[in-house]
């Protein structure tokens, strides 16, 4: 569940559809992997090519998604930090006009990719530095160091936000709170943050490099900061945990003048993406027993069982979801919720729904909240599409269903890299949607149009995916933080009072059986 920079949450016969491409010509051999590949690569391999094998797409994949990694493009190289995204020239695809503003799920996202190279991941590497795998870790590691004197002084220069980012504007040495984020800040993306920083500095504290763990303790001080804050900024009491919280930024936290307040009726209470920020109030906020087990009670209405029956496929058992957009899945990334066996089960379910209702709805792609295309004339995006899912299994059944994304895949990927990457690259054929940078940010379904841009939500949650997410660093720094056992066991607890017999687990995941059709767009000349 993901919303634009100015909308925030106030939060049974089953035929696996086998899609059958034309031949095609075969893509690079092992030895020839060395060179670049093309980058409208995508279209040179067929289905059949990934299903068999698809290390070498990835291979592909890895390359050029690492193309968006550039300063002014995707992050600022003098401050270390991110940038939304940038727009591309609609012609050529090449980069014109950068959102400078950007904010802390974004960083998540970024941190997750370093925390991977300097753990020494040759996937990682690919992405990050091809010409010279073996600098990756290097390359990473100055940007996470540079990133954490801008945080630093970010907290010296605004106080009142007790060490969490709200949504902010990077394009100077600097970062200051983009303007309809002053004196406000957001739970959901910090706890997507937080969670990344403690994976990384799990490799960090590990490491051999002396370097290394002294830049590991540094970032724990920064991060053992928000342990003190966080109850204080975002949790009023009785299990109720502020969405956004209004503050007065230029006032300490300890500051008697200081004022911590939920903005509306917004409660972070989602069963989603939302419990990362959860989870770190749960374990190190500080609170008592009582109001712990408060969490979890204000939370468990919104775990809700739902059966998807569509088209002769079904029943099958998922979480209810809020748009059953591909976001809200974003925790399985960081936090090694796949341990307990009922929720890696489950979410293979919800994998199992994702892709068979594209298939049965003859879709060529998967739903995600996702920037809408742009405009041909002005080249600006035309609006956020946060409403994108599945409405027989959400909440919201008001939904926009006209847009597909690439990284609608992320989930899947995550489980099955194979029949993910087979749906990306079924989005990535339509025209256009292959760029300079990788992969463009959206498509609509009848091929009248795309999202010239690129960002780091429509991008890298699939590099993540391909990475295998950082929980597994995560994990070991909770065992070591003796918060582990405690994790498995609230998962449990909650996950296992409401579902009790999954049904479709039978179920395979579905191929895709339709193109984006070809419309008369034209490739960006810059990426043939």
């Amino acid at each position: 569940m993901h919303f634009s920079k100015n909308l925030y949450p106030i939060l049974a016969m089953v035929l696996v559809l086998v899609y059958t491409a034309p031949t095609l010509a075969s893509p690079a051999s092992p030895d020839q992997q060395s060179q670049p590949p093309k980058c409208r690569f995508s279209p040179t391999y067929s289905q059949k090519d990934i299903l068999n094998n698809p290390d070498p797409f990835i291979s592909d994949f890895l390359y050029w998604e690492g193309e968006f990694h550039q300063n002014n493009v995707s992050y600022n190289s003098f401050n270390g930090m991110s940038y939304d995204g940038t727009l591309l020239d609609e012609t050529s695809g090449l980069a014109t006009t950068k959102h400078p503003f950007s904010a802390a799920s974004k960083e998540s996202l970024q941190i997750m990719l370093y925390t991977h190279a300097v753990a020494g991941s040759q996937k990682a590497a690919r992405f990050l530095s091809p010409d010279d795998p073996k600098q990756a870790p290097s390359v990473a590691f100055k940007i996470v160091a540079l990133k954490l004197k801008t945080y630093l002084k970010f907290n010296e220069t605004y106080p009142g936000f007790g060490g969490f980012i709200p949504w902010y504007t990077g394009d100077s040495i600097d970062i200051t709170p983009t303007p309809d984020w002053v004196n406000r800040v957001p739970a959901l993306d910090n706890g997507e943050l937080i969670w990344a920083v403690y994976g990384l500095i799990q490799v960090l504290e590990t490491s051999n490099d002396p370097e290394y763990r002294k830049l590991a303790k540094s970032w724990q001080s920064w991060l053992d900061y928000t342990k003190s804050t966080v109850a204080k900024v975002f949790y009023p009491g009785n299990g109720r945990v502020c969405a956004v919280t209004t503050l007065d930024q230029s006032l300490h936290v300890n500051d008697p003048r200081q004022n911590y307040t939920c903005e509306g009726s917004g409660v972070l209470n989602d069963p989603y993406e939302g419990e990362l920020f959860t989870w770190w109030l749960y374990f190190f906020g500080g609170l008592s027993r009582k109001d712990k087990d408060l969490l979890w009670q204000v939370k468990r209405p919104q775990l809700v069982s739902v059966d998807y029956n569509m088209g002769g496929v079904g029943p099958i058992t998922v979480q209810k979801g809020f748009w059953f957009s591909s976001h809200e899945q974003w925790k399985v990334l960081e936090m090694p919720y796949y341990d307990v066996d009922l929720v890696k089960r489950l979410f293979y379910n919800a994998e199992r729904v994702r892709t068979c209702n594209s298939a049965v709805t003859k879709n060529p792609g998967l739903f995600a909240s996702v920037n809408n295309s742009t405009d041909p004339t002005t080249g600006e995006i035309i609006g956020y599409i946060s409403n994108a899912g599945i409405p027989s299994i959400s909440f919201q059944t008001e939904q926009e269903l006209d847009v597909i994304t690439p990284y609608g895949v992320f989930p899947t990927v995550y489980l099955d890299k194979a029949v993910g990457m087979a749906w990306w690259k079924n989005m990535a054929d339509g025209k256009k949607m292959q760029n300079p940078y990788g992969s463009s940010e959206s498509a609509r379904i009848d091929g009248t149009a795309t999202s010239s841009f690129v960002s780091w939500d429509s991008k890298i949650t699939t590099v993540i995916a391909v990475l295998d997410g950082v929980g597994v660093f995560v994990r070991e720094k909770m065992k070591r933080d003796g918060i582990y056992k405690e994790f498995v066991s609230v998962t449990q607890r909650e996950y296992g009072a409401v579902f009790k017999n999954l049904k479709g687990e039978q179920v395979k995941l579905c191929l895709p059986n339709a193109r984006i059709p070809d419309k008369g767009l034209l490739d960006y000349t810059q990426c043939r």
